[in-house]
């Protein structure tokens, strides 16, 4: 794109170059106010010919880079251009639906000026001839990064207020999904967005976006949002101090937003069909029994997640549970997720494994009478009930770090007031402050 670019404006200032010259040899004289004045006459502006043509294919189901080479190339050529290739990056990785850019000298048709292989959105390798064989080089996109605002009142749910919001019609609608799911993982220890939103409740946020030549935007990180549920206000600042995208959200006060656990090992479900009992009775075994975990019933196959990061102590077919992992937390904390159907690739006793990482699939294997996955606590040695246990918090701003965090924060936070609260959520969130605020005297 750059080259064509250049390769364009080059064009037109060849054409200006010649239209000069025509106008110097076209040179006429006026009286003007007792004087001799030249005039130049007009004449249609001249173009120089493209130097290239283009041939824009795209790797098809099945095809490999060295099947579109065929009919390009000859075979020690072909060996020489995909040596090239591999200094930059795996043809083994590009995906069905690639963009090759074949380019030919315009004044030698059957001669290539060079190749375009598209990575992603952003990054291209550039393939051209040498003496030697094939020389391959990267081109990055530039990309401008600015922000975008959106705010509303939630009148159904939180999805459908993101989705339609009109200050977000820029946004594309997959960007928009996005979005919810990012709002989602950011409030989602402190509210249930599936059951716990209310009609008349309020959002707002700070989003970068990305902006390519060719029009095309994305979305990037949440900077700052804030959720007003039930007159409570919610809010995150994104804090990655290294600029690495292993930030996290943190409050007002540098306390993470996020828990130690997920409320469930199942994505964007909490729904429980059997919790935890000191007496059940067994479905299968008809006899009554403890029941001292939580049942999270979903399609055989669905991913299973590491509620929190730990190691694997153990990954194996039990009688009764069946598949099972059990991960070791920090503080004394461990998880069981049993009935798998299988395990994911790479999990082994001894591996680590972060928070949200899927460690197997849902089945029902051992006793179970349907596909879900059963999902343990325990803290010292002693079962809790996963739906009822206080979940320790997430680590706060390191020390370390604190200066940047305040001024870091400071500044997204200041973004959100470029879309203020309504009086009436202003005045529901004051009234909710003062009556959590402790009585004078109070100990």
């Amino acid at each position: 794109m750059l080259e064509e670019d250049k390769v364009g404006s080059g064009t037109k200032i060849l054409g200006f170059i010649g239209v000069l010259g025509v106008m110097a040899s076209s040179l006429a004289f006026v009286v003007f106010s007792g004087k001799e004045v030249p005039t130049i006459g007009l004449v249609e502006p001249l173009f120089a010919a493209a130097p290239e043509r283009v041939e824009l294919r795209r790797l098809g189901q099945d095809e490999t880079l060295g099947d579109m080479l065929l009919d390009v190339l000859n075979n020690n050529d072909q060996y020489s251009f995909v040596l090239a290739f591999m200094e930059k990056a795996d043809p083994r990785r590009l995906r069905t639906g690639t963009e090759v850019a074949f380019r030919w000298f315009a004044a030698s048709p059957s001669d290539l000026r060079a190749v375009d292989i598209a990575l992603d959105a952003d990054r291209t390798v550039r393939l051209m001839p040498s003496p030697g064989g094939w020389d391959s080089q990267v081109f990055t996109t530039p990309v401008v990064t600015d922000t975008v605002w959106a705010s509303g009142e939630i009148e159904s749910d939180l999805w459908t207020a993101v989705y339609t919001n009109d200050d977000l019609e820029r946004v594309s609608s997959g960007d928009r999904a996005k979005l919810f799911l990012h709002l989602e993982d950011i409030f989602k220890w402190q509210v249930d967005l599936f059951r716990g939103i209310r009609t008349g409740d309020f959002y707002r946020f700070s989003v970068e976006r990305e902006v390519r030549p060719d029009g095309t935007m994305r979305v990037g990180n949440v900077l700052s949002a804030e959720l007003v549920n039930r007159g409570s206000a919610y809010k995150a600042v994104w804090f990655d101090p290294n600029g690495d995208g292993a930030g996290t959200y943190y409050d007002e006060d540098g306390n993470s937003v996020r828990r130690a656990f997920l409320q469930s090992p199942i994505a964007l479900s909490a729904y429980v069909s059997s919790g935890f009992s000191l007496s059940r009775f067994h479905p299968i075994l008809k006899t009554w029994r403890a029941h001292r975990g939580a049942d999270f019933p979903a399609a055989t196959g669905t991913p299973v997640q590491a509620t929190g990061n730990g190691t694997v102590i153990e990954r194996a077919t039990q009688s009764t549970y069946g598949n099972t992992i059990v991960v070791r937390h920090t503080n004394g904390w461990l998880t069981r997720y049993a009935h798998l159907n299988g395990f994911a690739s790479g999990t082994s006793v001894g591996s680590r494994v972060d928070q949200g990482e899927v460690i197997g699939y849902v089945g029902m294997t051992g006793l179970a009478t349907g596909p879900h996955v059963h999902y343990e606590m325990r803290i010292n040695g002693t079962l809790e009930d996963p739906q009822d246990v206080a979940l320790p918090p997430g680590d706060p701003v390191p020390i370390d770090q604190w200066e940047l965090w305040k001024s870091q924060s400071q500044t997204r936070m200041a973004l959100l007031d470029r879309l203020p609260l309504p009086w009436d959520i202003r005045l529901a969130v004051n009234l909710r402050s003062e009556s959590d605020a402790p009585t004078a005297g109070a100990r």
